[in-house]
């Protein structure tokens, strides 16, 4: 379903990786390893088609994303290792603001439960200035339960993350395989999903 052809990126003047392909099925998930500088990072924005690759092609269901457009961004959600959530805004507005950005109409209480299973009862309308790390992580990744995407692009979803919620992403992240979706990661910390094998693409 998402096919990637002989990909190549650069920074500046330094070839990250070249004739790149690999392709991951439905109920697939992918981790991206390498050392630090090695495009880990540029190869997860190219996926999403937030960065134009030197070479190669990105295909989902069979055409380039680049012809898919919008198409594509309706079923990819990316996560990146920034939280991407506004200090002065609650949870609560965080999440319907980003549900809403990605074509998904989140009511108020379906933003609350969201909230509350990520451990954020009692914080839901706080703005999230006053959170801890870990708490502002735990909003931004609320939209893993409230998004429909079938692929999942996730940069470090485990950094600031406690034991509690390291098992919850874990569990997250199964469920969503078992509903045929994908996912391809990066994480610096183990990332285990019970009966799920995880196929590893070595970028150094």
């Amino acid at each position: 379903m998402l096919e990637v052809r002989k990909l190549a990126c650069s920074r500046g003047d330094h070839r990250l990786f070249s004739e790149l392909s690999f392709t991951l099925d439905s109920g697939q998930i992918m981790q991206v390893q390498g050392a630090n500088g090695s495009g880990k990072t540029s190869l997860l924005r190219s996926l999403c088609g937030f960065l134009m690759p030197d070479e190669g092609e990105i295909i989902w269901r069979g055409e380039n994303i680049r012809e898919l457009d919008e198409e594509y961004y309706a079923e990819m959600m990316y996560l990146g290792h920034l939280n991407a959530i506004k200090d002065e805004l609650s949870g609560l507005e965080n999440l319907r603001i980003s549900a809403g950005l990605s074509g998904v109409e989140l009511t108020e209480k379906e933003a609350m439960d969201a909230l509350r299973r990520m451990g954020l009862k009692g914080r839901e309308m706080l703005p999230t200035k006053v959170l801890s790390q870990g708490q502002r992580r735990r909003v931004a990744l609320a939209r893993m339960l409230v998004n429909d995407a079938k692929l999942w692009i996730l940069d470090e979803p485990l950094a600031a993350l406690d034991v509690g919620a390291v098992a919850l992403i874990q569990q997250l992240i199964a469920e969503h395989l078992a509903r045929q979706g994908m996912v391809i990661f990066t994480t610096h910390q183990p990332l285990i999903v019970d009966g799920i094998d995880v196929l590893n693409l070595n970028l150094s």
